[in-house]
C-alpha cells in the first residue's frame, strides 16, 4: 500500500509522473490542482474563491485546500493508498496533513521531489500554455508561481527530509527514465 506525496515546482512533471505511478500501483491521484480546476469549471463556491487566487498565480488559502483534501482522502478509493499531487505546499499545510493522517490512522511511505532547474520549468510551462491554452501559464504568472514555490513550498523538502521520507529525483530527462528512478525509490 503506497501513500505518497509528489513535490516539485510547477512544470516539473508531477502530474504526468503521478498518473503513471498511480496506474502502476493502482492508487488514486489526489491532485489539488485538478480538484480546484473542476470546482472552478462547476462554479462552486470554493472554486470561485480559489479562481481569484489562481488567476493571480497565488496559492489558494489553506482552509479551502485542507477541507478539499480531507473530504477526498475519506473516499473509498483512498483506503488502499493514494498519491497527493500538489499538496502540501506550505509548512502549515504539512502540519495540517500530519494531523489529518494521524486522525485517520495513516502514515506516509515517501515524499518524491522532482527537481528541475527554473529555466527548464519556464520553457516547459510556456510550451504547455501554447498546447493546452491555460490562462494561468503566461510568463509573468509563471515567474510568480516559481517565486511562491521557492518561498513557501521549498522549505517542505527539509521538513520531509528530517522525517526520513524525502526521495530526491532528477526531473530532467526522458519521461521513462524519470519514471524508472521513481519506481526504484519506491521498491
Amino acid at each position: 500500500m503506497q501513500r505518497l506525496i509528489f513535490m516539485g515546482p510547477p512544470g516539473a512533471g508531477k502530474g504526468t509522473q503521478a498518473k503513471i505511478i498511480c496506474s502502476e500501483y493502482k492508487i488514486p491521484q489526489v491532485s489539488t490542482g485538478d480538484i480546484l480546476r473542476e470546482s472552478i469549471k462547476n462554479q462552486t463556491k470554493a472554486g470561485l474563491e480559489a479562481k481569484k487566487f489562481m488567476d493571480a498565480g497565488d496559492l489558494v488559502p489553506d482552509s479551502v485546500v485542507i477541507n478539499i483534501i480531507k473530504d477526498r482522502l475519506a473516499e473509498a478509493d483512498c483506503k488502499h493508498g493514494f498519491l497527493l499531487d500538489g499538496f502540501p505546499r506550505t509548512l502549515d499545510q504539512a502540519d495540517a496533513l500530519d494531523s489529518l493522517l494521524k486522525e485517520m490512522g495513516l502514515g506516509l511511505n515517501a515524499v518524491i521531489n522532482l527537481a528541475v532547474p527554473d529555466e527548464e520549468l519556464l520553457k516547459r510551462l510556456l510550451e504547455r500554455a501554447k498546447i493546452e491554452g491555460r490562462a494561468d501559464d503566461n510568463e509573468e504568472t509563471i515567474k510568480n508561481r516559481l517565486l511562491n514555490y521557492n518561498n513557501k513550498t521549498f522549505p517542505l523538502l527539509d521538513y520531509y527530509k528530517k522525517k526520513g521520507l524525502l526521495k530526491e529525483i532528477n526531473g530532467t530527462g526522458k519521461m521513462e527514465e524519470i519514471t524508472s528512478l521513481i519506481k526504484k525509490e519506491l521498491n
